[in-house]
């Protein structure tokens, strides 16, 4: 009897537990079920737009720097690109400058005089000096005296009877001057008639001239310096 008692007070208290377990499984499901899942997701799916919100503004400050950076480069280029061409500009026109002033080797196409004392004759400063203005007037671009390159401030004069200055130099006879240009002008300015090879001619001065498809004309070797111009 006894043990019956027992066996029946533990069997209502395995069924008890048994009946408290059921029960908290029970609410544990209901509670599961009913948990707004959309809930879950909404809130998921906003802190991912609010990420992807995030990403795209740090994107676009990217880019916005990318764009700016790639601005700057393109100016730099730019800048780069004009200086390089501001400076062959230069460089050219520096180069054009001293070709112009004599003071590099030049070469082209043109004519070579030479003058010759004679017996009755001696050449003349103003005879250089006349051939020099002609050949000028005609275009020419380059001109030496014996080699002496004939600048804004050479002076070609005479020294007594017996020679002539050129840059300084004492220069003789026979004197060839050279001049660079359109070979056809040049020889038109000089051989047209009454012009001045028949001038020299009647003062009984030896003359002879070449048109010459290449003809090298040294630099000026002095030192351009004015006198008394000074800037303003």
């Amino acid at each position: 009897m006894q043990m019956k008692k027992g066996r029946n007070v533990m069997i209502i208290s395995i069924g008890a537990i048994a009946l408290i377990l059921t029960m908290v499984i029970f609410i544990q499901f209901k509670t599961v079920k009913e948990t707004d899942i959309t809930a879950i997701e909404t809130m998921r799916e906003a802190e991912l737009r609010t990420e992807l919100s995030s990403w795209k503004a740090k994107y676009d400050e990217i880019s916005a720097k990318l764009e700016e950076t790639e601005d700057k480069i393109s100016n730099y280029r730019n800048d780069i690109e004009n200086n390089e061409k501001n400076s062959k500009l230069l460089d050219q026109e520096y180069a054009d400058t001293e070709k112009y002033l004599g003071y590099t080797d030049v070469q082209g196409e043109g004519i070579q005089v030479v003058l010759d004392d004679t017996e009755y004759k001696q050449v003349q400063s103003s005879d250089i000096l006349s051939l020099v203005n002609e050949l000028r007037l005609a275009g020419a671009e380059a001109i030496s005296i014996n080699d002496e390159r004939v600048v804004s401030t050479t002076e070609i004069v005479n020294v007594d009877t017996r020679f002539v200055i050129v840059n300084g130099k004492r220069v003789v006879a026979p004197f060839t001057i050279k001049a660079i240009g359109d070979k056809k002008y040049l020889e038109s300015a000089i051989s047209i008639k009454g012009g001045y090879i028949d001038e020299i001619k009647a003062k009984e001065i030896t003359i002879n001239y070449s048109v010459e498809d290449k003809l090298t004309i040294n630099k000026f070797s002095g030192k351009m310096s004015l006198q008394n111009a000074k800037e303003k």
